[in-house]
């Protein structure tokens, strides 16, 4: 197998690792704009099986040409490149999966599935951990419980040790999160979808220690196309994001202050975006490279009839590698599914969601071979 991963930051790192520990892949490459980012973690590789390049995916010939030689195209560039990754993957015959992030493009790739059946190749967006691994725990709950009626997930990447006043470390894009801070989340209620305000419905999920009692509220983006998916056929299905306690007390108030707006404002005769500000002043006090990181999720699916399917995993950092739970979640679900891709598991063409495509029982095995363990509770 020859992998391209795109993207040489916490997720696309921890993926081409990944993909690396595989004996049935050949080679990676991992294309960046810039070729300065590479871990430790994956300096023992380059020159053997691991080829960096630099490209800009912008550029939409440099893009076909990276691609050309490889079997799959594993993306970790932010979300808004997805589409046009997408589509150039499907002319190069060259199978897709991506981190998704942003539902809108999703549909939009989903209109190159016939195209991507005519080239006999599998695009497969959302596949990090939400969304992704959580809608392939939601789809396989409805499939299980008869007359699925609730679908609850819960996803946080949180600090080991928190600190306040936010008790937040950075795990993956600030950028991203704040996104999510401020875009209304789509649930089904009633069996319909229906939009919600981020940050909103408080309520609290107590995890086994050393985690304890969380905070969970909606934030966007979390399960993706699910509610369409599921229209009429499951009454509520919900995403909340898990936060240790206090921490929408205080993010709350900076997103009604308008510090987390888009929308340029003047300050001393110069235009600035309150957002990029924030984000300017906060990272260097949320960026902690010795901190060490959790990821805990839980879905739990419940029928009308009572019958109940439900998992859960606690995951932390790799001591050992230097891995955080949030890359080993994401970046190695990325990898799985472009694995599957490849290898035949995931069979047919065309553009699929993950919770159409992605074997269960073959997908939580492959995480509990690198130590991610999904448990059933």
């Amino acid at each position: 197998m020859r992998m391209l991963v795109l993207g040489a930051g916490l997720q696309g790192s921890a993926c081409a690792y990944d993909l690396l520990q595989q004996p049935g892949v050949e080679r990676v490459t991992i294309a960046d704009l810039k070729r300065d980012r590479l871990p430790a973690f994956l300096e023992p590789y380059v020159g053997t099986r691991l080829t960096l390049a630099q490209l800009d995916v912008q550029d939409g010939a440099a893009l076909r040409d990276a691609i050309a030689g490889h079997d799959a195209v594993l993306n970790a560039a932010p979300y808004y490149f997805n589409l046009e990754v997408s589509r150039a993957a499907v002319a190069a015959r060259a199978h897709c999966v991506d981190l998704g992030g942003n539902t809108e493009i999703v549909f939009r790739q989903r209109e190159l599935d016939a195209a991507a059946q005519r080239q006999g190749v599998s695009v497969i967006p959302d596949c990090g951990l939400a969304p992704g691994m959580v809608n392939i725990l939601a789809a396989e709950g409805i499939r299980r419980v008869a007359d699925a009626d609730s679908v609850k997930i819960y996803v946080g990447g949180l600090p080991q040790h928190p600190e306040p006043p936010l008790n937040y470390q950075i795990v993956y894009s600030l950028e991203g999160a704040l996104d999510y801070y401020t875009t209304p989340s789509w649930v089904l209620r009633d069996g319909r979808p229906t939009r919600v305000d981020a940050l909103s419905e408080l309520e609290r999920v107590t995890f086994p220690p050393p985690v304890g009692e969380l905070e969970a509220f909606h934030t966007g983006g979390g399960i993706s196309t699910l509610p369409w998916a599921y229209e009429g056929k499951v009454r509520t299905m919900e995403y909340k994001t898990l936060r240790y306690p206090g921490h929408v007390a205080v993010m709350q108030p900076i997103r009604e202050l308008g510090l987390l707006d888009l929308a340029p404002v003047k300050v001393k005769g110069r235009e600035i975006v309150p957002r990029d500000a924030f984000i300017a002043t906060v990272s260097p006090k949320l960026t902690k490279p010795e901190g060490r990181d959790l990821v805990a999720l839980r879905v739990e699916v419940r029928g009308r009839n009572g019958q109940r399917a439900a998992w859960q995993l606690l995951d932390c950092y790799d001591e050992a590698h230097g891995i955080s739970a949030m890359m080993r979640t994401t970046g190695y679900s990325l990898a799985i599914t472009g694995l599957m891709q490849v290898d035949g598991r995931i069979t047919a063409p065309g553009v699929q969601t993950p919770d159409e495509a992605v074997p269960f029982d073959a997908y939580v095995a492959e995480l509990a071979k690198r130590g991610v363990e999904i448990r059933e509770i």
